[in-house]
């Protein structure tokens, strides 16, 4: 399952992407940002400005549990 989440990150590498991250109890955070590396276990996003931390990590586990959805 991780390997098929990885390669179709894989495929949007560079590209800017919208993040919507579950926080729980219905709260949800958004991002603009591109695909910047993959890992074995995390892979790293760099922000749009104005968005807080320049680079953020996110696991492949919060994919697949949906606790991130990424749009293309």
């Amino acid at each position: 399952m991780i390997g098929k989440v990885k390669e179709e990150l894989e495929k949007h590498i560079g590209e800017e992407v919208f993040i919507q991250y579950h926080l729980g109890r219905n709260k949800y955070e958004s991002y603009q940002c591109v695909i910047r590396e993959l890992y074995n276990n995390v892979f790293l996003v760099e922000m749009k400005e104005n968005e807080g931390l320049p680079i953020k990590s996110f696991s492949y586990t919060d994919i697949i549990t949906k606790n991130i959805r990424i749009h293309f």
